[in-house]
């Protein structure tokens, strides 16, 4: 029977998430993600496998904790009230930590070296499973009549999604969260509303 760790392993990896957050993948040296998990990069690799491990693992967790807004959003009675929860909730998130602001989702690696391209390829694959999700919800509502028969579910879900990602930079570079909340009204000033006078 081996040695039990000597560390807690939940609290390695929010860690370790942070370093990914603040840096990305590529810029996280190995010598950062071990000074925060506060272990050696053996005892880290043993308990996560190689970096592109850990950061996959960092990425599930960052999901799980700090992306509940999204499926919060898609049970919302109304599309424009989906869109709302999405922006101003990407809003929050990206502002809510001043020394990590943006998304790891987008902060992660927009572009890298060859070596980077599976975890390139994996944030891709997710916001693709996001915005897959967030489509069949406004075809729900296209159906419904809470949007109108012109409106285009897919542009509406990829419109969404960008102004979220834009959302994500620009807190990087700076934005305050007064001025990203009022981007974020101002992209709802042009959500598309059904026939029903009700809504």
């Amino acid at each position: 029977m081996g040695r039990p760790r000597a560390f807690d392993v939940d609290e390695a990896l929010d860690a370790v998430l942070c370093v990914f957050w603040r840096k990305g993948y590529e810029g996280a040296s190995y010598a950062d993600l071990t000074e925060a998990a506060g272990v050696e990069r053996p005892a880290l690799y043993s308990a996560f496998g190689n970096k592109e491990a850990l950061f996959r693992r960092a990425l599930a967790r960052y999901y799980e904790r700090y992306l509940d807004f999204i499926p919060q959003a898609l049970q919302l009675a109304t599309a424009r009230e989906v869109a709302a929860h999405i922006l101003h909730g990407a809003v929050d998130l990206n502002t809510r930590y001043a020394e990590h602001t943006g998304c790891l989702g987008i902060n992660g690696v927009l572009a890298g070296t060859d070596e980077a391209e599976p975890v390139r390829q994996a944030l891709i694959d997710a916001r693709s499973a996001g915005e897959a999700q967030l489509r069949d919800r406004l075809e729900r509502a296209k159906a419904e009549g809470d949007l109108p028969a012109s409106a285009r579910p897919e542009v509406l879900a990829a419109f969404l999604m960008t102004v979220s990602h834009g959302i994500a930079v620009q807190a990087k570079a700076g934005f305050s969260r007064e001025k990203l909340s009022a981007i974020a009204e101002q992209a709802l000033a042009t959500w598309p509303v059904g026939q029903d006078p009700a809504r």
